[in-house]
């Protein structure tokens, strides 16, 4: 064989080698799984509702505390005067990054309410705090359960 002919030969089977090569990896291409289906877009997350100011307020009188003041005041004025829970100020307070209700429990007077204890409230429902105003702290709800001697009410007639 000349080199001429050498190098044709050579040339052809390398080319042939190099397109064997090419239809083994297309079919092992071929036979590799289908890729997963595209995800569905998902929805943004949507929070639950924040817990309503009326919730906050029903949640402070269902205390045993405050059944028990509104209770006595009833007794002690005769059905004239109740136990009530009030919105302080309707602008949400922030504590430590979360936002509370601002809410008191007052005496509720055909004149007037006499306010007996400041809340406040988480608007996710998760806490509820007393804003002892004579020390000028944040209580939470087990700590001022301890402080209060007797579930008599601050004020007299």
């Amino acid at each position: 064989m000349s080199n001429r002919a050498s190098a044709s030969f050579t040339l052809r089977t390398t080319l042939a080698a190099l397109a064997l090569c090419c239809a083994v990896a297309g079919c092992k291409r071929a036979e590799r799984p289908a890729p997963p289906p595209a995800a569905a877009p998902v929805a943004p997350v949507v929070q639950a509702p924040a817990y309503s100011k009326e919730q906050a307020m029903a949640t402070l009188l269902a205390l045993p505390e405050l059944a028990a003041w509104s209770a006595q005041i009833e007794r002690r004025t005769g059905g004239k005067a109740r136990g009530a829970v009030v919105e302080d100020n309707p602008a949400p307070r922030e504590v430590n990054g979360k936002k509370y209700y601002q809410l008191s429990f007052v005496e509720n007077r055909a004149q007037d309410a006499r306010r007996q204890e400041s809340f406040l409230v988480a608007q996710d429902g998760s806490e509820i705090l007393v804003d002892d105003t004579e020390s000028d702290t944040l209580l939470s709800l087990q700590e001022w359960r301890r402080t209060i001697e007797r579930v008599n009410l601050k004020s007299a007639d």
